[in-house]
């Protein structure tokens, strides 16, 4: 099974990308060993659309492009569940043993997530009630996978 995390907007080169790159690789070294194929992050453009509704949409039609056909669909959104590490890992373990082809983590644009493409998720899940600087979410959203991945290969979790 492979991972993506797939954004609206593209990372400008500094910190942030950076930041991102080193989870995604250390995540990607592992990967293979607790049975994933691969670890990568795919941006899409943001919609130059006028209204935010038609913004949202053209998003969610880029975003779903990105989607390949069987995967779990994870939307990330300040509206939805709160999950600890574990739990996260727990539920791309269980995706993994599945056979789910792909576990798709979604960012969307700034104006938010089209509301039929949040309809579709198998979860939504947020990071806190707090509005976060979409660099941030792409952060702590590569921090999240890498940290599964550990999880998964058995690592020591702080807060076991």
């Amino acid at each position: 099974m492979r991972v993506v995390l797939t954004a609206i907007g593209r990372l400008k080169a500094g910190p942030e990308r950076e930041l991102c790159a080193r989870y995604l690789e250390r995540a990607a070294l592992a990967a293979r060993s607790v049975g994933l194929t691969g670890v990568e992050m795919r941006e899409s453009d943001e919609s130059r659309a006028r209204r935010p509704e038609d913004r949202k949409a053209e998003e969610a039609r880029a975003l779903l492009g990105q989607i390949p056909a069987g995967a779990r669909l994870v939307v990330l959104d300040e509206r939805g569940k709160t999950m600890g590490s574990e739990a996260f890992a727990a539920d791309v373990g269980t995706a993994r043993d599945s056979g789910t082809s792909g576990y798709v983590l979604v960012i969307g644009g700034a104006d938010g997530i089209d509301p039929a493409l949040r309809a579709r998720a198998s979860l939504v899940l947020a990071f806190g009630a707090m509005t976060w600087p979409h660099q941030l979410v792409r952060i702590m959203a590569t921090e999240q996978i890498y940290r599964a991945v550990t999880i998964l290969a058995g690592h020591p979790y702080h807060r076991s």
